[in-house]
């Protein structure tokens, strides 16, 4: 219920049956989520920004149970003007247990150049964390 989506087949054993899925399907919302999710510390964690969403695709159902893993790779890359920073095409795969694509879509994104980067922040002393008490 968290995306609002009430459809009969995310909600009602009865009615998913009867359709060709054959049982409740995740809300796909929900599933881009979590892939998207999934790719924020390695693609867009330290981003600029998140720029557009090209595609979004859902070839297959996702489950409940299922267990979702995400793959992306860099498929573009052009420095801006400004030259300390980047647009960054992706392409961003989820994957169910069985090796199934359940999720695909492509964004784009601008990042700092390695060099140009801001470190890290964080509102606490990092080295704190892992001190011994």
């Amino acid at each position: 219920m968290i995306t609002m989506n009430h459809h009969p087949l995310h909600t009602n054993d009865w009615y998913a049956a009867q359709a060709p899925q054959g049982r409740n399907v995740v809300v796909g919302n929900l599933v881009y989520s979590l892939v998207l999710g999934m790719s924020v510390p390695d693609v867009s964690g330290a981003a600029v920004a998140n720029l557009e969403v090209e595609s979004l695709k859902h070839p297959k159902p996702t489950f409940h149970g299922d267990t979702i893993y995400s793959e992306t790779r860099v498929v573009d890359k052009v420095e801006t003007s400004k030259g300390d920073r980047g647009i960054v095409t992706v392409e961003t795969k989820g994957l169910n247990q069985r090796g199934e694509e359940v999720c695909y879509f492509r964004r784009k994104l601008m990042v700092w150049k390695a060099t140009s980067a801001p470190g890290r922040q964080r509102p606490y002393d990092s080295d704190a964390v892992w001190a011994e008490s």
